[in-house]
């Protein structure tokens, strides 16, 4: 008998009772060698029934939540038992958010729950005490049957590092190469200019392409230490005029901006706030960046500020209108609509915003404004 039977925008929200989930743990506890070959394994191996809801775990689950009895779980869902930050947005939980439409894991699941064996890479964001920590997973499902009921294996494979080798290094090959050979070209240049008031001008291109080529090094080593927890805030009063000038100084001259019109919004407010201004450039950076990536020729990009309340807002907007299935990603780690081996922006602006500024990022988006980020900042910082 189902039970718990609510509204899912995605895989169905029925859930057996906890009685029939303590029937099923004790069917697949009789079949003896199980116990030893799933132990053995050093990955999370899980025994979900029809209902998506664990029946059987291996000791590397116990090992990885920190616990030693199967009931603390046992009729859970693999994101309520993870900690998904999706898991709890509606009711039914696990697999019935709007979020859980683009999740890979519930797709795994589905399709082995439909009998074909299938493995899905998964970007999840998962509660860890009082941080979230962005997980990379593949995730492969396998149906098989006992008693006459259907059941899936499900393998975690936790493949966070190969992917984050793989985003950087990709940035590296595409975006500091580029820059790199910006560079270059400037420098070949200057060897055939003659005339003084143009060599004058490519000396002043040389320095801004080094300093965009320094901060894209630069960017990439703070990403990497803010998710090793081991970035450092630099505290200082900053003023947002006078800093998002600059940030869109050099974003105007950046090669993605090109065709595009990148401007300081008329009403922006020059406020006063205690932050990291290395930090906060590097947001706003991101932010402006993403959209001009967003944009098409002829477009205008719009940054701007304004005190609300106790807070300081920074906002930047283009008028092209993301989609539904990337608003649902977008924040998401390695997730990017440029392509393999992309994704690191979005996730940096809130990964820095949220952890280390103790401020909130979010987007809102219209089809007549079309697309605007939002980062909000405490006027006074805190530990």
């Amino acid at each position: 008998m189902l039970f718990e039977n609510h509204f899912s925008h995605y895989a169905p929200a029925a859930r057996l009772p906890m009685n029939r989930v303590l029937e099923q743990y004790q069917a697949v506890s009789k079949i003896q060698e199980i116990h030893s070959v799933l132990d053995a394994l050093p990955n999370v191996i899980m025994i979900l029934n029809q209902q998506r809801q664990l029946v059987y775990c291996n000791q590397a689950l116990f090992d990885l939540l920190n616990i030693d009895s199967p009931r603390l779980i046992l009729g859970g869902r693999p994101g309520e038992i993870l900690t998904c930050v999706h898991a709890c947005e509606n009711e039914a939980g696990c697999g019935t958010s709007e979020a859980c439409s683009t999740c890979g894991a519930v797709l795994a699941l589905l399709t082995g729950l439909g009998g074909q064996k299938n493995s899905q890479e998964c970007r999840i964001t998962v509660r860890q005490g009082d941080e979230l920590v962005a997980l990379d997973l593949l995730i492969s499902a396998t149906p098989f049957e006992l008693e006459e009921q259907n059941f899936v294996i499900v393998q975690v494979n936790n493949i966070s590092d190969e992917k984050r080798r793989q985003v950087l290094e990709k940035i590296f090959f595409h975006d500091i190469i580029n820059t790199a050979g910006s560079l270059r070209g400037i420098v070949e240049l200057l060897g055939y200019i003659k005339d003084p008031h143009k060599k004058q001008e490519l000396m002043q291109d040389l320095e801004e392409v080094s300093d965009s080529l320094i901060e894209e090094i630069l960017g990439q080593r703070d990403l990497v230490s803010a998710e090793n927890n081991e970035l450092v805030v630099q505290r200082a009063t900053v003023e947002t005029k006078e800093l998002l000038s600059k940030v869109v100084d050099q974003f105007a001259k950046h090669p993605v901006a090109q065709g595009i019109a990148l401007r300081l919004s008329e009403d922006a407010e020059v406020c006063y706030f205690q932050c990291d201004p290395v930090l906060l450039k590097r947001i706003v950076g991101n932010m402006i960046k993403n959209a001009l990536e967003a944009s098409r020729p002829g477009d205008i990009v719009k940054v701007g500020a304004a005190r609300k309340d106790q807070q300081v807002e920074i906002w930047v907007s283009n008028s092209q209108v993301m989609s539904k299935q990337v608003q649902l990603q977008v924040f998401k780690r390695s997730f990017s609509t440029k392509g393999k081996g992309r994704g690191l922006g979005t996730y940096s602006m809130k990964l820095l915003t949220e952890r280390y500024l103790k401020g909130s990022i979010s987007f809102q988006v219209s089809e007549t404004a079309g697309t605007t980020f939002r980062a909000s900042f405490p006027l006074e910082m805190k530990e």
